[in-house]
């Protein structure tokens, strides 16, 4: 799920070198400043092609999180206990996990039907999502800047924020290029290379019901941008689609994937199901 509290911390100011004097003879910036600043990088491989990385791996290549990263993933969860009622005593991002477990069963247990469940999900989270952004920016990029170049600038924008800010929540992920309907190609796309959410909560009904569906009408509905989110649940990655409407719900091919393997009840309901029909065979929180 994105959540892009750094949209603003985009547009960073560039600051011009020093002027020289005729006695220098020294370059800018100096080596060693040039040393300090750098941090490794490296370019994902994804059936679109790569624009820009935001990645801060570790030694294994798995993002690390910084301390402004807690602060975040701090913040998140708060507003998800608000929404729930109830909190972890787990710390981290394993509480989060539980946090958002105990979402899905208080929406399935307090509902009778299963799409009113489905909208009591989404409706939670959007209003998490709401709650991360200053009231008036929402209003102001939907009005202003989601109408400029047919909602090209604003995709790429959000792209970019996306993959800025919200490797906390999801690990390392990248800008990389996405096709549109009419053909046009537009770096407005982020490729999450595994995606922690989805791991951690291994549940296929989660990842749906609280990050892809929601984070689709959030965008679309608060920031005037289309989001297609494209899970990939066999290596846990995620393709995120700025300025690409989703297909309906009955033809979206997420919505239609079996149990995941990690599931903890996955093995016993294919156990129990040999004979039946892959449809009977679908996640039971979807």
């Amino acid at each position: 799920m994105a959540t892009p509290l750094a949209t603003r911390s985009c547009l960073l100011a560039s600051r011009g070198p020093p002027s020289h004097s005729a006695a220098s003879s020294s370059s800018w910036p100096p080596s060693s400043l040039l040393q300090l600043g750098r941090r490794p990088s490296r370019r994902l491989h994804s059936s679109s092609p790569q624009v820009d990385a935001a990645a801060a791996p570790g030694k294994s290549g798995e993002y690390r999180p910084s301390f402004a990263d807690d602060l975040l993933l701090a913040f998140f969860r708060s507003k998800m206990v608000e929404e729930v009622g109830w909190d972890s005593e787990k710390p981290g991002y394993a509480g989060l996990m539980e946090v958002a477990n105990r979402l899905m069963v208080k929406g399935k247990s307090a509902l009778e039907t299963e799409q009113a469940a489905v909208y009591y999900l989404g409706s939670s989270q959007i209003r998490v999502l709401q709650s991360l952004f200053p009231p008036l920016l929402l209003v102001l990029y939907k009005a202003l800047l989601a109408p400029i170049g047919n909602g090209q600038l604003a995709a790429m924008m959000l792209a970019r924020a996306t993959a800025l800010s919200c490797q906390w929540l999801m690990g390392t992920c990248s800008v990389n290029s996405v096709t549109l309907p009419d053909g046009k190609s537009w770096s407005s796309g982020v490729f999450v290379e595994k995606c922690k959410y989805l791991e951690e909560s291994k549940c296929l009904g989660i990842c749906i019901n609280t990050c892809k569906l929601p984070t689709q009408t959030f965008f679309k509905d608060h920031m005037g941008v289309d989001l297609y989110m494209e899970p990939n649940f066999e290596d846990y990655s995620c393709q995120f689609n700025f300025g690409v409407p989703p297909p309906p719900l009955d033809t979206d091919k997420a919505l239609k994937e079996p149990c995941l393997d990690i599931c903890t009840n996955a093995r016993r309901r294919r156990e129990l199901g040999r004979n039946s029909s892959p449809d009977e065979l679908g996640c039971p929180q979807v």
